[in-house]
């Protein structure tokens, strides 16, 4: 009888270590199954699907995103800080993850592929990581230029692209709206300084004939021919002209390069997935298929640009601060305002 009670003892603690131990791994499953990232995204939404189905193709873990300007989602970041709606910010120039960091809004962050990137493309407390290299370049509509200023040549420099015959023929974005026109007007105070950079800025904003709110709008409106000329990415220019649109992209003298950035939100519910996914952005294969969609220059030195797009070492480029950019945003912002009426 007591043998029989002892088995039957041994049996029930056996049955209920397994159960606990199924338990236990139930709730590992469900662990692993809840794991999710949200993006903010401020790159284009074909890059930014692409790059959330091979990350989920990778490692399993389902990637959703909300594609809106620069503006418009570093403010989402601030003032979501204390309870983020997403966890990762995806793009944007190095001065507005500095913003959102100064603010509290970001988590530091070191992953084991920032050690190959270049300095320049990394904040010194891990708060943000560059991802692909940008610059800024004059688009040409090769046609409509032609049929509008016959016999003109093409504009080489920046001072060349503020001839007064051009006025109504040129696109550029918002700089209070997105960090691709923030980014043109830095370059112009800090080559030329404060005052002859204002002088230069207020010669050039008479004579454009559109200020989209979106970065990506001014390589567009000049690939589709609304207009002659525009200041845009270099590497998005090369998209369009690598798809068959009639444009010419000039790299011109004393440019502006920057990089696009990934971060990761300050609380976020999930940091061990936003940490993989800067892991991914950071990786040859991520890297290499954004420049075949987008012909950005990648920083991960493993990986090839797309072929078509413009090297950096075809491109005269200034000593960009952005810690000023960063510092003065809000009141040069606000001068441009009262410029553009």
């Amino acid at each position: 009888m007591k043998k029989t009670m002892k088995n039957t003892l041994g049996i029930a603690l056996v049955s209920v270590a397994a159960l606990a131990l199924l338990g236990c791994n139930e709730k590992n499953e469900k662990k692993e199954a809840k794991q999710e990232v949200k993006i903010y995204s401020i790159i284009h939404e074909e890059e930014t699907e692409a790059l959330c189905k091979l990350f989920t193709e990778k490692t399993g873990i389902p990637a959703t995103f909300l594609r809106a300007s620069t503006g418009e989602l570093v403010n989402r970041v601030i003032a979501e800080k204390d309870n983020p709606q997403a966890d990762i910010l995806l793009g944007g120039a190095t001065n507005y993850h500095i913003q959102a960091n100064e603010k509290g809004a970001l988590e530091q962050y070191k992953s084991p592929l920032a050690e190959n990137v270049p300095q320049f493309a990394k904040s010194k407390d891990d708060t943000y990581t560059g991802f692909c290299v940008l610059s800024l370049g004059i688009g040409v509509n090769k046609k409509r230029f032609e049929e509008k200023f016959p016999g003109t040549e093409m504009p080489k420099t920046w001072e060349d692209l503020a001839n007064p015959a051009f006025k109504g023929e040129i696109v550029l974005t918002n700089p209070v709206a997105s960090s691709t026109a923030y980014l043109f007007v830095q370059d112009q105070l800090q080559r030329l300084g404060e005052e002859k950079g204002w002088e230069y800025l207020e010669s050039l904003i008479p004579l454009v004939g559109q200020f989209p709110d979106s970065g990506s709008a001014p390589a567009k409106l000049i690939g589709t021919g609304e207009y002659a000329l525009g200041v845009s990415y270099i590497h998005a220019l090369a998209k369009y002209k690598a798809d068959g649109f009639d444009v010419v992209a000039i790299a011109p003298p004393q440019s502006v390069g920057d990089v696009d950035c990934i971060s990761i939100m300050k609380n976020t519910k999930n940091l061990d997935a936003a940490k993989k996914f800067v892991d991914f952005m950071l990786s040859k294969e991520a890297q290499e298929l954004m420049s075949s969609i987008d012909f950005t220059l990648p920083v991960n030195p493993d990986a090839k640009g797309a072929e078509g797009s413009v090297p950096l070492s075809e491109i005269d480029l200034i000593e960009y601060d952005t810690a000023r950019a960063a510092k003065e945003k809000d009141a040069v912002l606000s001068k441009w305002a009262q410029e553009v009426k």
